[in-house]
């Protein structure tokens, strides 16, 4: 989940007719429809999908981080499709291909994407590979959703995956940021609750549904789990959850520094838990929160390595 600061995304501007799809859109496309219900109004999503030959292997269903498109994983997708697992990428809501567009979906939060969201997707890949057992692999945000919706859920996945993804908690932070971090995660809360959505701005760079940034900032203020309007404990669900984790983090990663990924792991007192703090001596070139994804090829192999042998 990204702190305050300056997220990297850029929308390209549609590409004319008659030049050559982009590898992204030629990937297959599972459609997930979200009805309307007294949790969520309705939405769509497009799973993209590299499925494997074995109809057994494992799916690794990748969630993005606040206002990153799920095209950016596509590096990681193809790394774990590679080592033999069938790789799925998917937009959050009002993000990429999914929708309603962000400027016309409002009141939604973290609830809506833990309880009607994720459930529908989950639910079209169990039908799309009713063989594979399925990790959740989520950056930031994404390893926040991940990390909720398994301890909600344990009986669904095999395991979960975070990059990245430590508490926004203000106090987790070196006491030298606190006061910025403080700052910025609750002027990003009020902006959000005023206008309905975060526009952007320096303190945190691209566009979300204001309902989101109003959750985050709440537990940034807080360091709990309380999305607006659920009625699950999910502090609670977090400590008992008994579910594979694997958490990395990165030392050269202000967004997600090491100590905020700690507070977070201390938190699952129930997981079979394991802790990668990759630093210049890992054999990584990039261990920034977002350029990690230049080092697919090695972490997809080392994200392979751990779920086929628990290392």
């Amino acid at each position: 989940m990204s702190t305050p600061g300056k997220t990297p995304v850029s929308d390209a501007a549609p590409r004319p007719n008659s030049e050559r799809p982009s590898e992204f859109s030629t990937l297959e496309a599972l459609p997930v429809t979200v009805p309307k219900s007294d949790v969520s109004e309705a939405a769509s999503f497009v799973v993209r999908l590299l499925p494997a030959t074995d109809p057994t292997a494992p799916v690794m269903l990748v969630l993005p981080a606040i206002a990153l498109k799920a095209k950016f994983y596509l590096p990681l997708a193809k790394s774990l499709h590679e080592a033999g697992f069938s790789s799925a990428t998917v937009d959050l809501r009002a993000q990429g291909e999914s929708t309603p567009p962000l400027g016309e979906a409002r009141n939604y939060g973290y609830r809506q994407m833990l309880e009607a969201d994720l459930p529908a997707i989950l639910d079209a890949l169990h039908d799309r590979f009713p063989e594979a057992p399925i990790f959740l692999v989520g950056h930031s945000l994404g390893g926040q959703l991940s990390l909720l919706y398994g301890a909600a859920h344990p009986d669904q996945l095999a395991g979960v995956i975070t990059i990245a993804t430590g508490v926004v908690y203000w106090r987790a932070f070196d006491p030298k940021r606190w006061a910025s971090v403080l700052y910025g995660s609750q002027y990003v809360g009020v902006v959000s609750r005023l206008r309905g959505i975060w526009p952007g701005g320096k303190v945190m760079g691209g566009p979300m549904a204001g309902g989101v940034m109003v959750d985050w900032s709440w537990h940034a203020l807080t360091g709990r789990y309380r999305p607006a309007g659920t009625k699950l404990n999910y502090d609670r669900l977090l400590g008992d959850s008994p579910l594979r984790t694997l958490m990395v983090s990165f030392e050269s990663d202000p967004l997600g520094p090491k100590s905020t990924v700690d507070h977070l792991a201390g938190r699952l007192k129930a997981a079979q838990l394991t802790r990668w703090h990759l630093g210049p001596d890992s054999g990584l070139e990039n261990l920034d929160h977002f350029a990690w994804i230049k080092d697919s090829p090695s972490l997809g192999a080392r994200f392979a390595e751990w779920v086929r042998e628990g290392r």
